[in-house]
């Protein structure tokens, strides 16, 4: 969004935009995560409760309040991003204020939990994903934030985090690309489909640095760094919004 007003682009279409460029980001996550995704794929055909198929439940679980949020709220979501960027200013300044929480008030006792997560915190962690709709609100810093605030390690939140997205940014690609082929709907009006296309590859790429270079970030710094950021950024945009 801060993008669109600095180049001055067309708000007609924005979310289906950004839905493309976030499934480029689920496509080079598969990529780097493919090890465990085939892990858990294999330990759930084996159809026996093992620690597979523990988590494959709890990242389901997690998919939960995001699925409600797409089905039933979609248009209030797209609402959001015809907003000006005083919403994302604010919502920046809220990642900020839940990076600065986890930082110095995330729970040190053990975690026993089955997995490294339990399903309250799961579905916690689910709960977070679902406000991340909001423009702003970064969805990687508010699940991982909400996951260190509930007891979850550093080391496992990063890669639940990033599953978590996989299947709602793809389901909803392909709901919109449904719509869009049984002409209740023009996927990408206002936006063209080079513009599209170039999105798609440019979120791809940078996808695939950004994922491996996030995961090393997400279990050695201090999230206080990437708080400092989301404010010093959301003040600007309350400035100039």
């Amino acid at each position: 969004m801060i993008a669109r007003e600095l180049l001055g682009v067309d708000a007609s279409g924005f979310l289906d935009f950004t839905v493309t460029v976030h499934f480029a980001t689920v496509l080079s996550t598969i990529i780097v995560f493919w090890g465990a995704i085939l892990k858990i794929i294999k330990g759930v055909v084996k159809f026996r409760y093992n620690d597979e198929t523990d988590y494959f439940l709890k990242l389901c679980l997690s998919m939960v309040p995001v699925a409600v949020v797409g089905f039933f709220f979609k248009d209030q979501v797209e609402g959001l991003f015809g907003e000006t960027l005083t919403t994302v200013g604010i919502c920046l300044l809220v990642t900020a204020s839940l990076l600065l929480l986890a930082t110095f008030y995330s729970p040190k006792r053990p975690n026993t939990h089955r997995s490294g997560i339990s399903w309250l915190q799961a579905f916690a962690v689910g709960l977070g994903q679902a406000c991340a709709v909001a423009p702003g609100l970064s969805r990687s810093g508010t699940t991982i934030g909400v996951g260190l605030l509930t007891g979850v390690k550093k080391e496992n939140m990063a890669q639940f985090s990033f599953l978590m997205v996989l299947v709602p940014i793809i389901g909803e690609q392909a709901l919109s690309l449904m719509k869009a082929a049984g002409g209740s709907a023009s996927f990408g009006d206002g936006v063209g489909v080079l513009p599209l296309l170039l999105g798609f590859l440019a979120a791809f790429a940078s996808g695939l640095f950004a994922c491996k270079v996030m995961i090393g970030l997400v279990k050695k710094a201090r999230f206080s760094w990437f708080a400092l950021y989301c404010a010093v950024v959301g003040i600007l945009m309350l400035i100039f919004a």
